[in-house]
């Protein structure tokens, strides 16, 4: 018998919701074969069977949750028993465990919802997500490591969380237990109001805008750029482009721009890691696109960005805002971003504040180009504007970083024969 338990596929994920069983109790499944659709908080995953046999017990019916590490079937696949119950992957091993998972797309049902950084009080349940150094100064120190709020990346427990535990029992008395506080919702009028869950998507959407504003200082840059030159080349490519069906917007010229300015600013191409007070800089430029979906936002990235030509950057874009709006992004569609870009110039917007993707460090924000008077050398002329917004984490980046930064972003898109030549 083979004990075949949901595993942990990374990315933060704890729980999913049964979608769709593909085979019955009683059926022989191949090796291999999807066995169940399951809806995690950001991606629909296939699992497949990891033997071939016959099938004597499913886990939970449609509609109900399974938690990592909880059984999905038994199958017969004329062995004894064991048991494969999952270790929590460490950053090192996510790579391999992405092979649980078949064709994976974005989740829009309508379901109950999650919290992807719920930990359970119990050990018996769940293994709480710490560092090491935080499970030995835990023991150290004689604290539950299973009742301290994790403040890093996934809810995992730190270092510093252990000691704010210890602080915290020195200073206040010892109580009867109380519920925790909460803020107390208005009473709605039920005749006259309407209530419906949300998905799981949007429950992500909502946990990483509160995880990215709580850990990440903001600061905002706007500024706007002169692209009269951008626009007459894009506008003499345009046939080309039509020619190799391709549908060329501006955003290959903005991304080409960013990918120049990440080669001369490494710190935006970074992230910061507050456990071990480290800068970790990335020797690779995945730009991330903000794709507005019917479900909700979605930010996949194009992988090696600075590799690709304006007319492969085109095609990319295309693949992944079509991926998006048909829920066939993957798991790697969505990790290891370097720096993401928002264009909220499509909804005849000018400037906006955006939120930067944790745990990247920077975000760049695109409005509508405008023709607008300008004054060149002492004459007023109207040119095409682009206005922008630049978010930075300012735990790492300081404001003279991202002056400097869109001075030569600037550059590149005021001169955009520089990103031919490139």
């Amino acid at each position: 018998m083979y004990d075949f338990k949901f595993a942990d596929i990374g990315e933060g994920i704890h729980e999913g919701v049964i979608l769709k069983w593909e085979y019955n109790i009683g059926d022989v499944i191949e090796e291999g074969e999807t066995l169940v659709l399951i809806e995690t908080d950001k991606v629909n995953a296939e699992i497949p069977s990891p033997v071939t046999g016959t099938i004597t017990k499913l886990g939970p019916p449609v509609g109900e949750t399974v938690n990592v590490g909880e059984t999905l079937a038994v199958i017969d696949d004329g062995t004894t028993a064991q048991n494969t119950t999952p270790e929590p992957i460490t950053d090192g091993e996510e790579e391999k465990a992405a092979g649980v998972v078949g064709s994976i797309e974005v989740g829009s049902e309508i379901i109950s919802n999650s919290n992807e950084f719920e930990q359970e009080t119990t050990s018996q349940t769940k293994r709480v997500l710490a560092t090491p150094v935080a499970r030995k100064l835990a023991k150290d120190l004689n604290v539950d490591i299973n009742i301290v709020t994790g403040t890093g990346e996934n809810g995992r427990v730190m270092k510093k969380d252990i000691y704010e535990v210890t602080e915290q029992a020195k200073q206040v008395p010892l109580q009867p237990h109380t519920e925790r506080p909460f803020i107390q919702m208005p009473a709605y009028d039920k005749e006259r109001t309407t209530r419906e869950k949300i998905s799981k998507l949007r429950k992500t959407i909502a946990t990483n805008m509160t995880l990215s504003k709580s850990m990440i200082p903001h600061t905002t840059v706007m500024d706007e750029i002169i692209v009269s030159d951008l626009v007459d080349l894009r506008r003499s490519f345009k046939e080309l482009a039509s020619q190799k069906e391709v549908k060329l917007t501006y955003m290959p010229f903005i991304i080409k721009a960013l990918t120049l300015s990440l080669k001369e600013h490494k710190i935006f191409n970074s992230s910061f890691d507050h456990e071990n007070d480290e800068i970790v800089y990335k020797n690779y430029m995945n730009i991330g696109i903000a794709v507005d979906t019917p479900n909700g936002l979605i930010v996949p990235n194009i992988k090696d960005a600075n590799n690709l030509g304006i007319f492969e950057l085109a095609n990319h874009i295309q693949k992944l805002k079509e991926k998006a709006m048909n829920k066939k992004i993957t798991l790697d569609d969505l990790k290891d971003g370097s720096i993401s870009v928002t264009n909220y110039g499509v909804f005849d917007s000018t400037f906006g504040v955006p939120v930067i993707k944790f745990p990247e460090v920077a975000i760049i924000g695109i409005g509508k180009i405008m023709k607008k008077p300008v004054v060149i050398d002492n004459e007023i002329v109207i040119r095409e504007v682009l206005p922008l917004s630049l978010s930075i984490d300012h735990r790492v980046i300081d404001g003279g970083d991202a002056g400097r930064f869109l001075q030569t972003f600037k550059g590149y898109l005021s001169n955009p024969m520089l990103l031919l030549l490139s």
